[in-house]
């Protein structure tokens, strides 16, 4: 069954009856005439009719769905064990890593670094010019739609998290747009999974304070350089011991 055929019929079964508006979801493909698919269509469709149609699509969809699923969780099975600890990243779903792994494959090696990945995947600034510089307005490659997109929704899903990437991600919002905020952090999300894949080590969580403190020793030192331009000498101070 076709498009239209998918169309019409979800159609009918919730509870479009009118043979002149089913005729306007025929795909431009279609080689029947309007006068035919208006004629196919003009009938009488009771509720038990599109009872059974919704429970036919529905049941035809359920089925599919399942069948698929069963298939997806068969394959991965050898690379458990790097699953397992790639879901130990904040926003990695096992949807992410079936994406990741259809995508990409198993071998990450044949990827120099995970920038060279992070530019095949199109979550980084592409470049241009002699001088490798990035495009303006950090504008990124093509990339990989599919890995591109499941990196983002991980990324937006990780928005309200009390984690480093969550921080990250609001910080970002604020400055760039929730957009370039979940593309930069849908890339660490792909950096961390590289990096746990080829070293084996495990995701090193530094909470949302890392920004905090980092922000700290920033604005003190900032500070001090204010009160030297100022004519004032002043010293930074170490932090008090915990």
């Amino acid at each position: 069954m076709g498009l239209t055929g998918r169309t019409i019929l979800h159609a009918l079964g919730a509870g479009e009856s009118d043979p002149q508006r089913l005729a306007e979801l025929m795909h431009a493909s279609v080689h029947a005439t309007r006068e035919q698919v208006i004629a196919a269509l003009t009938a009488e469709v009771r509720a038990h009719h599109r009872f059974l149609l919704r429970e036919l699509l529905m049941d035809a969809q359920e089925r599919s769905i399942q069948h698929l699923e069963v298939q997806i969780e068969r394959h991965p099975h050898p690379f458990e064990e790097q699953m397992n600890r790639c879901e130990k990243i904040n926003g990695v779903s096992r949807h992410v890593l079936y994406v990741l792994m259809a995508e990409v494959g198993t071998d990450l090696h044949r990827f120099p670094d995970a920038e060279h990945l992070s530019s095949w995947a199109g979550v980084c600034p592409g470049e241009s010019g002699k001088c490798r510089q990035a495009t303006r307005a950090g504008r990124c490659k093509k990339g990989t739609c599919s890995v591109r997109e499941v990196l983002v929704q991980a990324a937006h899903g990780v928005r309200r998290s009390h984690t480093s990437l969550g921080e990250r991600y609001r910080r970002l919002k604020k400055q760039r747009g929730s957009k370039r905020a979940a593309l930069a952090v849908g890339h660490d999300l792909l950096v961390s999974s590289d990096r746990m894949v080829k070293t084996g080590q495990d995701s090193q969580e530094k909470g949302e304070e890392y920004f905090h403190q980092r922000d700290h020793g920033k604005l003190e030192r900032q500070l001090v350089q204010r009160l030297e331009r100022m004519g004032s000498q002043g010293t930074q101070q170490p932090p008090p011991a915990a």
